[in-house]
């Protein structure tokens, strides 16, 4: 049995390796560009089954799991994508001062030989302490969280932008959300631990 990781993310990668059992990661082919009006939740059902299915469609017949991620945030309603620059990371840490922020992360496995398919996804909500402009500085330089939509790296130095997290899986957060991800794959026959390492 096969388990392919639909995605190129260190963040995503390690969070799977919490599992100890062998996966290959694939990249996926897909537009991630949001459709008119497209909801966040939507958006990232669409991403994660477009992602997984890029790769499924390669070995369809076979004993392989395929597994596709996708995460967006959202902040006062609308989508917050990953900054690039320096200049958009402080913007968007600014923005977020004092605020409730709301990830959506969506998950979709497909079972290559019986072609079953799961697709979900997970919130999580984080709210900022209201940073100084001297933390954000302090907090870009030292992380340079460029590729990561909100700006930050929860995982990481990341904690200490915040006054609370709330969900079920601190992992979704991180872009994975493996509660989840662990009862799909026992449904569907694969109990991460009883698959040998």
């Amino acid at each position: 049995m096969k388990i392919i990781l639909a995605s190129t993310s260190e963040s995503r990668k390690k969070i799977l390796k919490k599992f100890a059992i062998p996966f290959e990661c694939v990249a996926p082919i897909c537009d991630e560009t949001p459709l008119t009006n497209e909801s966040a939740t939507d958006l990232v059902l669409r991403l994660s089954h477009v992602k997984a299915q890029s790769i499924a469609k390669n070995y369809a017949g076979t004993d392989t799991l395929i597994i596709g991620s996708d995460q967006v945030g959202v902040l006062d309603g609308e989508i917050v994508g990953k900054p690039h620059t320096i200049d958009n990371a402080k913007q968007q840490l600014l923005n977020s001062r004092g605020k409730a922020f709301y990830f959506y992360t969506g998950l979709c496995v497909i079972n290559a030989k019986t072609q079953n398919m799961s697709l979900s996804y997970e919130s999580f909500k984080v709210t900022f302490r209201h940073l100084d402009e001297a933390e954000i500085n302090a907090y870009i330089n030292k992380e340079m969280p460029l590729h990561c939509a909100g700006s930050f790296k929860c995982d990481e130095l990341g904690i200490t932008l915040f006054d609370k997290l709330e969900g079920d899986d601190i992992n979704s957060l991180v872009g994975l959300p493996l509660i989840r991800l662990n009862k799909i794959m026992i449904e569907m026959g694969y109990n991460p631990l009883l698959l040998q390492p």
